[in-house]
C-alpha cells in the first residue's frame, strides 16, 4: 500500500512525531510505501471560508496545502497524528482539517487509517474523537487509533510502549481491518445529511459532485 503519514505537531522531534515515525519505520518493514510530512514544513496559508473549492474542485490558494491533498487522494492509506492544546488538536493540524476537502468531498473515501493523538491530561480523548470523526465522516476506515498520555518531554520514560503500540496499529493497517459499525455509520451520516446538503447546493458545489463520480459515490 501507498500510506502517508502526517504529522500535525510544530515539534518535529516531539512525542507525536516520535509514535508517527514509529508507525512509518513499522510500515516499511510490512512492505508498504510510506511518505512521510511535517504540516510544519508546509507552505500553508490559513483558509478563507469562500467555498469556491466545492463549486470548481480545488482551493484559489495553490500552496502546500493544496499539493498534499492530491497526495491523500493518490494514497491508499493514511496516518495521522496531533498533539493536544487546550483540548483539540494543533492549531496547524486545524488549518490543514480546514484546507483539506475532506468531509463534504468525502476524501479518505476507502482509504485505511490510523490516528495519533498525545497529551498529558484528560483533553488527549478531545483530540482523538476530533482526529476519528474527521477519518470517518471523510469516507475512510479506521483501522485503529493511539491515544498517549505522557508528561512534555517525556517521550522517554515511553519509548518501550511506543514500540510495541506502533507495531499493533501498523498491523491493523497493513492487514486493513473494518469495523463494520462506524462503516454503518458512515453510510446513515452521508445518506442522510451530507448527500442531501450538497445536492441542494446545486452547481455551487458542482466540484463536490464530479469528485463524487470519479470516486463512484454517485
Amino acid at each position: 500500500m501507498k500510506i502517508l503519514v502526517i504529522n500535525g505537531s510544530p515539534r518535529t522531534n516531539g512525542l507525536t512525531a516520535s509514535i508517527l515515525h514509529s508507525l512509518e519505520s513499522e510500515l516499511v518493514k510490512l512492505g508498504n510505501n510510506v511518505e512521510y510530512v511535517d504540516l510544519v514544513g508546509l507552505d500553508m496559508k490559513h483558509c478563507m471560508g469562500c467555498c469556491s473549492c466545492y463549486k470548481t474542485g480545488r482551493c484559489v490558494l495553490n500552496d502546500g496545502a493544496e499539493a498534499l491533498s492530491e497526495k491523500i487522494r493518490q494514497a491508499d492509506g493514511l496516518v495521522i497524528g496531533s498533539p493536544t492544546y487546550a483540548s483539540n488538536v494543533s492549531g496547524l493540524m486545524k488549518d490543514f482539517i480546514d484546507r483539506g476537502h475532506f468531509v463534504i468531498e468525502q476524501l479518505l473515501t476507502g482509504k485505511y487509517c490510523v490516528t495519533v493523538s498525545t497529551g498529558e491530561n484528560y483533553g488527549c480523548s478531545a483530540t482523538r474523537k476530533v482526529l476519528d470523526d474527521l477519518i470517518v465522516y471523510s469516507g475512510g476506515i479506521l483501522c485503529g487509533h493511539i491515544a498517549m498520555k505522557a508528561p512534555f518531554n517525556g517521550k522517554d520514560a515511553v519509548s518501550g510502549k511506543i514500540a510495541h503500540i506502533s507495531h499493533r496499529a501498523a498491523c491493523r493497517l497493513n492487514n486493513k481491518k473494518r469495523n463494520i459499525l462506524l462503516a454503518l455509520f458512515h453510510s446513515m451520516i452521508f445518506r442522510i445529511g451530507i448527500r442531501p446538503f450538497v445536492m441542494r447546493k446545486g452547481e455551487l458545489y458542482k466540484g463536490v459532485t464530479e469528485r463524487w463520480k470519479l470516486e463512484g459515490i454517485l
